[in-house]
């Protein structure tokens, strides 16, 4: 696979069906890492890889998680997420995913499977994602705002 470094990029499907061909049935198996450059096309790298690698260090539109299945012969995005610690993308940066995976031609879920919120502690700084609604930091328990704050994450 693609050492520590920036993800492949997929404009097509036949690029998507070329690099997936190359991974092991392993990895095939589980969800990749994905960024959406500023250029508003899809980078996909293997799981482990860490966002901000795979973006080769530079300021995404969004970022997350993202699975495939074969369907009829092509893969189709079957899960897709924004959970991205190093970048800590909002939901609202889903119509970036998917304008990219549009203009890269793959069937998707038409929204994010599984979104995630994500807010900066302003009493301890540490990053906090966001479950049940709870915007209290797990670390020292104070509130979290309810507007996203982690420029710079």
């Amino acid at each position: 696979m693609l050492p520590a470094s920036e993800g492949k990029p997929v404009r097509s499907p036949g690029e998507l069906a070329a690099w997936l061909a190359r991974c092991g049935e392993d990895e095939r198996a589980e969800p990749f890492t994905f960024v959406i450059g500023l250029d508003g096309f899809l980078r996909v790298a293997p799981r482990r890889s860490e966002h901000v690698a795979c973006a080769g260090g530079v300021p995404v539109l969004s970022a997350g998680e993202i699975a495939f299945f074969q369907e009829e012969g092509r893969w189709v995005v079957s899960e897709v997420s924004n959970h991205s610690t190093g970048y800590c993308p909002e939901p609202a940066s889903w119509p970036a995913v998917r304008d990219a995976l549009d203009r890269a031609g793959l069937q998707h879920p038409g929204d994010f499977t599984g979104p995630v919120v994500f807010r900066r502690c302003p009493r301890c700084h540490e990053r906090n994602l966001v479950k049940d609604d709870d915007f209290a930091c797990a670390v020292c328990g104070a509130g979290l705002p309810r507007a996203w704050n982690l420029h710079g994450a």
